[in-house]
């Protein structure tokens, strides 16, 4: 149609070109299309008359001017395209002529133009059509990349780019748990470049892909058949397809023909909003973006506002009008039939009539607008338009970078520095009705404008693949649960791993942990390796058993001693007690009274006071016992040589040198705890290395010097005790203390030899309890060595408690 300015308009209406040998012996034909029409391509065309239409009657846009169009079919191919872009820009006839100036056919060039349908064509078209600043305003091309200007300078579009699609749909296979997908793509410049932005987006969000196939209706069937099989033997259940219209059918007619596993599918734009492939039952429950439903009034009556007459004077037209009722209009050259008048469009069923949608029908209203309140800008001032005003396509490339508009069905138009438009989608789910038929229903919303994480929502349930109502499942492996991490298979995707338990002391608590965190040293994993637990304290408590038994001893160790110490003190007149230095005696027992109750400060919670008094009492009472018997023992030594004629050595060991030996013994002792607890005094602290699942609470030696000097000062006193026993073992009294004492030092000095690997060796609270058991056997070695045969003398043989059985003497016995 003539106008005062011509828009140009692209739309790919046949999905083929016709194909030609090439003899390069002749001038090849011009490229034309072939195939069957695509009813839905040809509906965007009529949409932009409709849109011009509507422009050229209204009295704020444009007033005074007419629009006219030149629109031509791209059918999908890049050298139709090529040559289309060539006729927009320099208004050359089809056919060359050398006759013609070229001077003559530039004024024909138009200023802007729709289209077109495809990416690869577009992006052809924008090469050429960008080195003259003609701008091109696409309302279906999505490749991310014609968002290059330093490439398609004048490239504009009405749809969202496929950056945003393919973000959004990571987005959505990660929002429904699905870590284990296929993809399949056009292997062309829509599906190559929309891939590759999905899978960048996938492997961000921890998206692995099982296989990532390619394939382009042109190409081999051997191809096709291969890509097909590889979709049957995956064990993806989750496919994402970025596909074209025109490829899909081809894969989907292939695979019905061996159906695989039902596959949840995963749509582009391209393919999930067209009514044509609804009939592939295999894709129900499919789901996938696209861009925003609309209603366009009026659209419905201008569409069908069509007669045979009007058809005919379109090619366009007579085929559709042909195709649709199979019958031949007169004047027409080919038909089986002759229409005769009967064929009424307002019944027919088809994607040119379907007006229950109009997504990709809007973005072409939308970039015809553009393109007119452009040339508004360029030509119009506030009152009036200059009809013969000149001007240069960049004019109106210039002022498509500012327009914002909104148009009369409520779309918002608007353009970017990269000529895109705000990414806005709809979730799209193929659900099946009542009927068998299926639908297009939406589900959910994504707006790139949102914040990250806001992008999406939805607003009804889906049906999903098989009519289910639960999420399919798509993993390669099933979760960790707590208690485990995650280790990659060797050779495999990231998603396909196996569940490793924690390492001893190590926890998880979160599913799919890919490492094991340490508890904390006073803490340790529960069962489930799955939260870190108090380790629970040991230490030797009053309501242990062992403690009672030990206490128990140890009470009836002090009170046998008390006991003895009372018998004493009531025979203290006795020659048996007399001779056997009855003020030592009565110290020696106090002492062993004191060695026996010592050992409960060993029993129960360290404390700071705790553990500087058990070692220390313990040290101290146990020198102030030993030196009592170093005291008897040479006492006896002296005795003996206090006999020999004109000896005169009991005056040196009389009671007040013994009282002092023993004094002086004790004090030496009492001063190494003196400097042991000034220096580096036993504090309790928490064992954390003896046992890994529980704290040992436990006295600290602090200064380990300190505590051997305190034991080694016992243990020399004890040998030295022990030596001067032995060297009067055999002196001829009847009853000679001195083997008794051997016999007692023999005991202690075995008890404390086998306490230091036992010491060091046991585990826990048990080392206290070996400490204990040394501490009681030792004072009861001394006990029953030294005082039970006194007693039982006392007690049962009073007849051998004289002087004179004292006196007398004894066959020197071998010992």
């Amino acid at each position: 149609m003539n106008g005062s300015f011509i828009i140009g308009g692209i739309f790919s209406i046949h999905i083929n070109t016709r194909s030609e040998q090439i003899t390069y012996t002749r001038q090849p034909l011009q490229p034309q299309c072939s195939g069957s029409m695509n009813f839905r391509g040809l509906r965007f065309a009529r949409v932009m008359e409709f849109a011009i239409q509507e422009i050229n009657n209204r009295t704020d846009l444009l007033p005074g001017i007419t629009l006219g169009y030149e629109i031509h079919d791209s059918c999908a191919a890049v050298p139709m395209a090529v040559k289309v872009a060539f006729q927009f820009a320099n208004g050359m006839e089809p056919f060359f002529s050398d006759t013609d100036s070229c001077s003559k056919s530039a004024a024909a060039a138009v200023p802007a133009l729709v289209g077109d349908s495809n990416s690869t064509p577009s992006m052809s078209m924008a090469r050429i059509l960008g080195l003259f600043g003609i701008p091109q305003v696409s309302h279906y091309a999505t490749c991310a990349c014609l968002s290059d200007k330093r490439q398609y300078p004048a490239f504009f579009r009405t749809i969202p780019s496929d950056h945003h699609q393919a973000a959004a749909l990571a987005k959505m296979v990660k929002h429904f748990g699905w870590t284990w997908i296929g993809a399949v793509r056009s292997d062309s410049d829509y599906g190559n470049y929309g891939m590759a932005s999905f899978l960048k987006a996938a492997q961000e969000e921890g998206i692995c892909v099982e296989y990532s196939e390619s394939y382009y209706r042109t190409q081999p069937r051997s191809k096709l058949e291969r890509v097909a099989n590889v979709i049957r033997r995956s064990t993806a259940r989750v496919i994402v397809a970025f596909l074209s219209s025109g490829d899909i059918k081809i894969l989907l007619e292939e695979l019905r023909k061996q159906p695989p596993p039902p596959l949840q599918w995963i749509g582009s734009e391209a393919w999930i909003i067209d009514p044509d492939v609804l009939r592939f039952n295999m894709c129900a429950g499919a789901i996938g973006f696209g861009v925003p439903s609309s209603v366009i009034p009026g659209l419905r009556e201008f569409l069908l506002d069509l007669s045979p007459e009007q058809a005919l004077k379109s090619p366009l037209l007579t085929e559709f009008w042909e195709s649709s009722f199979s019958c031949s209009l007169k004047g027409s050259s080919g038909g089986a039939r002759e229409c005769d008048g009967s064929e009424d469009i307002r019944a027919l069923q088809n994607p040119y009539t379907d007006m229950s949608q109009l997504r990709e029908t809007n973005m072409v209203y939308k970039a015809t607008y553009a393109i007119a309140h452009a040339i508004h800008g360029v030509i119009c001032n506030d009152t009036q338009c200059d009809k013969s005003a000149k001007f240069a396509p960049w004019q109106i490339l210039d002022q498509l970078k500012r327009v914002n508009f909104i148009t009369n069905n409520g779309f918002q138009v608007t353009f970017d520095s990269n000529g895109d438009p705000v990414a806005v989608y709809e979730l799209i789910n193929w659900q099946v009705n009542k009927d068998g038929t299926m639908s297009f229903v939406t589900v959910g919303n994504y707006d790139s404008s949102k914040s990250r994480g806001q992008e999406f929502s939805m607003s009804r349930a889906i049906s999903w693949v098989g009519g289910q109502s639960e999420v399919p499942r798509s993993v390669c492996s099933e979760s960790c649960p707590p208690g485990t991490r995650k280790a990659v298979q060797k050779g495999k995707p990231a998603c396909c791993y196996d569940c490793i338990p924690c390492a001893e002391g190590e926890i998880s608590n979160k599913t799919d942990s890919l490492n094991c965190v340490r508890c904390p040293p006073e803490f340790w994993p529960n069962t489930q390796r799955d939260s870190c637990l108090p380790k629970p304290v040991e230490f030797l408590s009053w309501d242990d058993t062992l403690s009672i038994i030990l206490t128990a001893f140890s009470i009836t160790g002090a009170f046998i001693a008390v006991c003895v110490t009372a018998v004493f003190y009531k025979h203290r007149a006795s020659p048996i007690i007399k001779a056997n230095n009855s003020e030592l005696s009565f110290l020696l027992l106090f002492s062993l009274t004191l060695c026996f109750l010592c050992s409960l400060t060993f029993i129960g919670q360290p404390s700071e006071w705790s553990c500087m008094l058990r070692h220390t009492a313990f040290g101290i009472t146990f020198v102030l016992c030993i030196s009592c018997v170093l005291g008897k023992t040479i006492v006896v030594l002296m005795a003996f040589r206090a006999t020999l004629p004109g000896s005169n050595v009991m005056k040196w060991f009389g009671p007040p040198q013994q009282r002092l030996s023993v004094l002086t013994f004790t004090l030496i002792q009492v001063l190494i705890c003196v400097l042991w607890l000034t220096i580096s005094p036993p504090l309790p602290f928490k064992n954390l290395k003896q046992y890994k699942e529980r704290i040992i609470l436990e006295c600290g030696l602090g200064s380990a010097i300190g505590f051997w000097a305190v034991l080694g000062y016992i243990g020399f006193l004890a040998l030295l005790c022990f030596i001067l026993a032995f060297l009067a073992r055999k002196l001829p009294d009847n009853f000679n203390e001195a083997k008794f004492i051997t016999f007692s030092m023999l005991i202690f000095c075995a008890v404390w030899i086998t306490f230091i690997p036992a010491y060091v060796s046991s585990p826990g609270k048990f080392t206290v309890a070996v400490e204990i058991f040394a501490i009681l056997s030792s004072s009861f070695g001394l006990f029953t060595c030294i005082f039970a045969p006194k007693c039982f003398i006392i007690m049962f043989r009073p007849e051998q408690n004289t002087k004179k059985h004292l006196m007398g003497k004894a066959a020197s016995k071998a010992f």
